[in-house]
């Protein structure tokens, strides 16, 4: 049978065994009228009155939005976000939007642009945050696991501040959106390393799906309700990027509204795990570089046995990356087993640790193989994979190593489907 991935801007179509079990979150359409919709819910919000009702003519307004690797689509949301404020009194000039980039890199003037629409890149403040930024940066002291706390000052002094993106499953904050828009979004690097470090990393609640009791989402929470937000904007989206339903208003009652309503589209239980799982990152933009394709690697080995393999499609048009400490640190660990070791180390804290640490968690559980248009072979193996020339051909060696009677599956949106185990 054929199947086409989700890899990079265009799809990768594979021809695969008619056999291979296919698993892909339940279809949901997109709303008729996105602006409609996006109107309603800021006009009747979740615990929360109507966003025009927190705002009033001489107010300063920051939106907080995502950075070009999340597919929020800023560009369908915040004309609307930005009409209902001007209508209700805010003033053009007193609006600034304020790009959380969390420890990722800044964005160019196209990339903004591609992300925000001319328009708003023309007409309005638009900011990047700095994690790295001293100046910018306010303490608002630790949190109950005494780890530190700074977060972006024009945020902070704002009168309203929204907070807005979209709700997906994520590898170890449970689900996006809500207050990852302010820690790790709008956080200073230390807070940053000390929510992600290695013994949070590695909590067993630290996963997919999961909220109460994961430390990362449950300080992020704490993080967030100390800057006190007004309002925020999270939607969520199918495969084809559509809007399928918006969840506005109190922080909190939102984005639990949000979390149900993508637990039920996006996770699937299995009754055994699989030999072999092939994968993606959801193509463009979130297959942009190989650190962030460790999530549609993370989705698979939710399923894969002890000893088996994942295969894994993601274009990184932006390389491994070259900013950060990813490619880094996995030189410097040399092995799955020397990363660990590393991040062992009494008092060892780096930028970019925490997906070098999940990547190796997976590798100790199955060998990963890349498919890549955007990396060379001997990048590939210098970040610890097998290159995958083809994913056909590397199926085929696979199922020779594991036998006719291999289990295999795949995903082809990646981590829209999150897979788990049911229990027996």
């Amino acid at each position: 049978m054929q199947i086409t991935l989700a890899y990079g801007r265009a799809g990768l179509t594979v021809t695969l065994p008619e056999w291979v079990d296919v698993i892909t979150p339940r279809f949901v359409p997109g709303v008729p009228d996105e602006a409609a919709a996006l109107r309603a819910a800021l006009r009747s919000p979740i615990g929360s009155t109507p966003l025009a009702e927190k705002v009033k003519r001489g107010d300063s307004v920051v939106i907080v939005h995502t950075d070009i690797t999340r597919a929020t689509p800023n560009d369908r949301m915040l004309p609307v976000i930005l009409a209902e404020l001007e209508a209700a009194g805010v003033r053009r000039r007193d609006i600034t939007l304020l790009n959380g980039l969390g420890t990722h890199r800044r964005q160019t003037d196209a990339e903004l642009r591609q992300m925000l629409g001319d328009a708003i890149v023309a007409n309005y403040r638009c900011l990047q945050d700095s994690c790295f930024d001293e100046e910018n940066l306010v303490a608002l002291g630790t949190t109950h696991l005494g780890h530190p706390v700074r977060v972006n000052r024009t945020y902070l002094e704002a009168d309203v501040k929204i907070l807005t993106g979209f709700i997906e499953p994520h590898f170890f904050a449970g689900f996006s959106g809500g207050p990852k828009a302010v820690l790790p979004s709008l956080a200073g690097a230390e807070s940053v390393f000390s929510n992600h470090g290695r013994e949070m990393i590695a909590h067993p609640r630290a996963t997919w799906g999961v909220t109460t009791g994961n430390p990362i989402w449950e300080e992020m929470r704490e993080v967030a309700l100390k800057t006190n937000p007004s309002f925020l904007v999270n939607v969520t989206l199918n495969s084809r990027k559509e809007i399928t339903a918006v969840f506005a208003g109190d922080m909190l009652a939102a984005h639990a509204r949000g979390c149900e309503f993508v637990r039920e589209q996006a996770m699937v239980g299995v009754k055994q795990p699989y030999d072999i799982v092939i994968t993606t990152n959801s193509g463009y933009p979130l297959d942009q570089n190989l650190y962030q394709a460790v999530k549609g690697m993370s989705a698979a080995a939710q399923i894969v046995r002890q000893g088996g393999a994942i295969i894994i499609a993601a274009a990184c048009e932006d390389g491994l990356p070259d900013h950060g400490k990813y490619a880094e640190l996995l030189a410097r660990g040399g092995s799955p087993e020397g990363v660990l070791r590393m991040l062992e180390e009494p008092g060892f804290s780096e930028h970019d640790q925490w997906q070098v640490q999940i990547q190796a968690q997976i590798q100790r559980k199955a060998q990963v193989f890349v498919y890549s248009q955007g990396l060379t072979p001997r990048q590939i193996e210098a970040a610890l994979f097998t290159p995958c020339p083809t994913i056909e051909g590397t199926l085929q060696t696979l199922l020779e190593r594991y036998g006719p009677r291999a289990r295999v599956c795949v995903l082809p949106e990646g981590p829209l489907t999150i897979p788990y185990l049911l229990s027996s």
